[in-house]
């Protein structure tokens, strides 16, 4: 089985033009989540772009670049893209956002090993599950009208139930220990190539509409996405969408050390 990291990224951003090229603790932030996922055991890792000041940056440390189409409407038809464009066409497709810096390269993995060993997983997504500190954090942050924070539920056999913006499921009583019934969604994706064409050809379904989660697309058409429990092993998750944002990532680095 072949499996190809690739890293979606464009220039424009609304609230943070440029941000792929931008420097974090002195590195470029898409050099960053290409060194990571250079970690994670893949057969072969890409930027996907369509921008050549990226493509540029890409060059200058050695990296893989596939140019896209400019008329791409989202990361995941830019990812489907970049992968018919390689030399050998994967088997699996891991879409690796290019922001996550601060992604462990073990939740990677541990999303490439479940669509190795499971020969009935089409689409699989990583999740982590948060303790009582951290869900009361993320609650707190809700309530001040923070939309951050996907949340899903999944079934015995770790399939998706749901996901939403909203704290789910709703706990009536807490358990004992350190843990909440809570499990926070990390925005990574490993497809098998055909799952992964027809997501990209279903229309826009009304859940998503609603949530603005993109996921709920497949939920919505019957296709079972596995959800792969992870452990940050003390890590901080961070997401890069504004300067202040990148301060944090700083921050949480100088801190924690580097993942690679």
């Amino acid at each position: 089985m072949r499996v190809a990291i690739i890293i979606p990224a464009r220039y424009a951003s609304k609230r943070f033009p440029g941000k792929p090229l931008v420097k974090i603790a002195g590195i470029p932030l898409l050099e960053r989540v290409w060194r990571i996922a250079q970690l994670a055991g893949g057969d072969e890792v890409c930027v996907a772009t369509d921008d050549e000041r990226i493509a540029d940056l890409v060059k200058s440390f050695s990296g893989e670049v596939v140019m896209t189409d400019p008329e791409c409407r989202n990361g995941s038809e830019r990812v489907l893209e970049a992968a018919k464009k390689l030399k050998t066409c994967p088997d699996v497709v891991v879409n690796l956002q290019g922001d996550a810096i601060l992604t462990p390269p073990w939740i990677l993995k541990a999303l490439i090993d479940e669509m190795k060993n499971n020969k009935n997983a089409t689409v699989a997504t990583p999740a982590v599950r948060l303790t009582k500190t951290q869900l009361e954090d993320l609650r707190e942050a809700k309530l001040a009208g923070n939309s951050g924070g996907t949340l899903v539920v999944f079934d015995n056999q770790h399939r998706a139930l749901y996901f939403s913006r909203s704290i789910i499921p709703f706990e009536r009583s807490q358990n004992d220990g350190e843990y909440s019934n809570v499990y926070r969604h990390i925005g990574l994706y490993a497809y098998t190539m055909s799952a992964l064409e027809k997501y990209v050809a279903m229309p826009e379904s009304r859940l998503e509409k609603i949530e603005k989660l993109e996921q709920l697309r497949l939920l919505e058409n019957g296709i079972p996405l596995r959800v792969v429990e992870v452990d940050y092993r003390g890590r901080t998750h961070c997401s890069i969408d504004t300067p202040e944002d990148a301060k944090k990532a700083e921050e949480i680095i100088a801190k924690e050390g580097e993942l690679f």
